[in-house]
């Protein structure tokens, strides 16, 4: 049995997950945006449901709702909200983002996401593994118009993604009337090329507020930016 991922207050079981927990779905957990106080979030692409379990944790919102359309990756999110210290507050929708968008008329103050990333054309022996890694699943232009669909007049939007589609993504958004407010570029360590970028979208134009953020220094001498940012979660920071 795989033994669960431990955070500060709540566990997430990932064994029929293809993708696993990693810096990636924390660093976004941890750095969206909660000021506006959110009543109804929504998670795309929910997997073992990391996401919408840390907004729970981090906000009050009333409604926290997760998407995930593999059958096994969809029954853990399930199992993990029942287990989780906000259960009453969350629910994981088993559908494609196309069904959900156009079933859907409640609109959303948060939609965060975190998308299959690799467009390259290679792809591994596992097709659960591929659904949940290769934007064929999910194509950024689909989850941005559904994105736009979604949310409310002003709501956020808050993802990750490689460094190098940030260009791309940003010219799709603003054919749907969402502009980046802020941006954080994220690096492994000081002297690594930038790996990620994470997006707030909204639609509302604005001066960007860029930042940059360094994860760790030497092997596993994380920065005090990073530390910071991650240490209601992690139970060793």
């Amino acid at each position: 049995m795989n033994k669960p991922f431990q955070f500060k207050e709540f566990e997430v079981n990932q064994d029929q997950c293809a993708m696993k927990i990693g810096t990636d779905a924390v660093l976004l957990g941890a750095w969206t945006s909660i000021q506006q106080n959110p009543f109804a979030i929504l998670d795309i692409g929910a997997g073992t449901g990391v996401l919408s379990l840390m907004l729970a944790q981090r906000c009050f919102a009333q409604v926290v709702d997760a998407l995930e359309i593999d059958d096994a990756a969809y029954e853990q999110c399930v199992d993990n909200f029942e287990n989780a210290p906000w259960s009453d507050r969350l629910f994981c929708y088993h559908a494609s983002l196309e069904e959900f968008t156009e079933e859907i008329e409640d609109k959303y103050d948060l939609i965060i996401s975190n998308p299959p990333f690799y467009s390259e054309d290679f792809k591994t022996e596992s097709n659960q593994r591929d659904l949940a890694r290769f934007q064929d699943a999910m194509p950024l232009q689909h989850l941005i118009e559904s994105v736009a669909t979604l949310l409310a007049e002003d709501g956020i939007f808050s993802v990750i993604i490689p460094f190098k589609e940030e260009h791309k993504l940003i010219e799709l958004a603003s054919k749907v009337k969402l502009f980046p407010n802020k941006i954080l570029h994220v690096k492994g360590t000081p002297t690594s090329e930038i790996k990620r970028s994470l997006l707030e979208f909204s639609f509302r134009e604005s001066e960007i507020k860029k930042e940059a953020l360094i994860i760790e220094t030497t092997r596993h001498q994380y920065t005090e930016d990073y530390i910071n940012l991650t240490k209601d979660f992690y139970l060793k920071m």
